[in-house]
């Protein structure tokens, strides 16, 4: 399999404790695979040590094939891989433009001298990528406070997408969100999928997962216990596997 993303063994310790144990996994572009676990499964651990929060103690990580060393979310993101988080981490006293390029803000010289920001470049990429992506927002001059959540959700993922994200793993993007928002932001994932980029989900909407996801991956108690193809599981299998009612067989990988 062409991987954009995998790790072999991938494991973290918190003193005694070993939150994530030799876990294996692998994502190709194009791909949305869905990573379930209950509370304290270690699905949080595994994603931080991927977006260069943690530092694994054990296993690799590779990103097309290389082999990578991953030493901070700003390199993480350097090497095209964008975790998008409950928070969103966008500026809510901040319009739509100046979210997409928090960080990255580009300037123009006036008098040949001094910088200040080119409002009307990041205004107008931001309109394209928006219309790339199909997104509606009905101001970007709005700041983010007022904008609702499923738009809010659309511009941390336009953000990503802006900057070249091959890897997007999004933390419950669906959450605290109405039926019509969270259908907006699925069709988002569809969108992005067919542009070729691979995206990981954590999410506890069974629902949203089996609209969405390729493959399912279970994990328990820091252990991958089960991996599905969305299409020859059921709902009643994936919850089995995560409360720990159904024993692992011989296709889990």
């Amino acid at each position: 399999m062409s991987y954009i993303l995998e790790t072999r063994n991938l494991t973290k310790r918190f003193g005694g404790l070993v939150a994530v144990d030799h876990v294996s996994l692998g994502i190709e572009p194009g791909e949305v695979v869905a990573l379930l676990g209950d509370n304290g499964a270690g699905k949080s651990t595994l994603i931080k040590m991927i977006s260069g929060v943690y530092t694994p103690d054990d296993g690799e990580i590779y990103l097309a094939g290389n082999k990578v060393e991953i030493a901070s979310p700003r390199d993480a993101i350097a090497k095209g891989i964008e975790t998008i988080y409950q928070d969103l981490a966008l500026a809510e006293n901040m319009d739509v433009p100046s979210n997409i390029f928090l960080g990255r803000e580009t300037t123009r010289k006036v008098l040949g001298w001094f910088k200040v920001l080119n409002n009307d470049y990041m205004t107008k990429e931001s309109e394209k990528i928006l219309e790339e992506l199909d997104i509606r927002i009905p101001s970007l001059k709005a700041n983010i406070r007022n904008l609702s959540g499923g738009q809010r959700q659309a511009v941390a993922i336009s953000r990503s997408i802006y900057w070249n994200a091959k890897v997007l793993i999004m933390d419950e993007p669906t959450a605290a969100l109405g039926i019509s928002e969270q259908k907006k932001v699925l069709d988002l994932v569809s969108s992005l999928r067919k542009q070729g980029i691979a995206i990981i989900i954590i999410s506890h909407q069974m629902y949203d997962v089996f609209q969405v996801a390729d493959r399912i991956i279970v994990m328990r108690r820091g252990v991958k216990v089960g991996e599905r193809l969305t299409q020859e599981t059921t709902s009643e299998e994936i919850v089995s596997l995560i409360v720990g009612a159904e024993m692992v067989n011989n296709n889990d990988r």
